[in-house]
């Protein structure tokens, strides 16, 4: 697998230092290099890179305005670098893979590569099995129902979230979602419960259902949703309701309106 990447900065020393710390990665490619936003934004559209590494203070469009530039297009995945670690947390609202402070440490950079290969990986591979439907669509139309079949549950998987990046009291949390065992809405504002901690989301209720899997996350009441794989016991209450407790001890009450979740404990 080829990472075709493209470097934007406006100081050429940085651009030069970058690259002879990506020379190391063998699978990466640097197929054009910018030295502003507005290059920037022409050469994405041009090139459809994998990968941008992108400054953030530059003259003119900065690197938030590219990333507002591109949002007609399926964007490629972008890793900030700049010298301002103030940046961090808006970096991570614009979805940013990762953050890298100037002068990049060889270290870092391998580990956000790895990461960007982890999702490439996956995004090809549903890429390739598309394109295997299709093929067999035409030539093998029982296989290609099989296939969907069998594809089916681990294709819908793929498209969940499995980190969710959480801006609180001035920091960013990398929470994994096989950690959060119940989500409470309060407006416009979740509450995540992970094993050890609590933290405090800015989204909506209906926006993060969208991101969960199923499968796992299910509402039980209008305000809350709660990890089916961290409920141990169901018990009756009146009026057709009944408690989950969960593994942390919490109970959380099921209204009558989302009692087919329970019927999932029930055999």
């Amino acid at each position: 697998m080829t990472i075709r990447t493209i470097l934007v900065d406006d100081e050429p020393l940085a651009i030069q230092g970058l690259e002879l710390r990506l020379q190391e990665h063998e699978d990466v490619e640097i197929i054009d290099k910018c030295s502003n936003g507005r290059e920037a934004i022409r050469a994405i559209k041009t090139h459809k890179p994998d990968l941008v590494f992108l400054d953030i203070q530059m003259p003119g469009f900065d690197g938030f305005s590219v990333v507002q530039g591109l949002m007609e297009v399926e964007p490629p995945l972008f890793v900030f670098v700049t010298a301002y670690s103030d940046h961090a947390i808006r970096a991570f609202e614009a979805q940013a893979m990762d953050y890298l402070m100037k002068p990049v440490e060889p270290s870092r950079l391998a580990d956000t590569l790895d990461r960007v290969r982890q999702r490439l990986t996956e995004k090809r591979g549903v890429e390739e099995v598309e394109k295997l439907k299709e093929v067999l669509a035409e030539v093998a139309p029982e296989a290609a129902d099989e296939m969907a079949t069998s594809d089916s549950t681990e294709l819908a998987a793929n498209r969940f979230e499995k980190l969710i990046n959480i801006k609180d009291r001035g920091q960013i949390f990398r929470v994994d979602v096989d950690t959060i065992e119940r989500i409470d809405a309060a407006g416009d504002y979740m509450c995540i419960y992970t094993g050890d901690n609590t933290l405090i989301l800015r989204e909506t209720m209906k926006d993060l259902e969208k991101r969960l899997d199923p499968r796992r996350f299910q509402r039980v009441h209008r305000s809350t949703i709660v990890n089916l794989d961290l409920v141990r016991q169901v018990k009756p209450h009146t009026n057709g309701e009944c408690f989950l407790v969960l593994d942390s001890g919490a109970s959380v009450k099921v209204s009558r309106s989302y009692r087919d979740v329970v019927a999932r404990f029930v055999h």
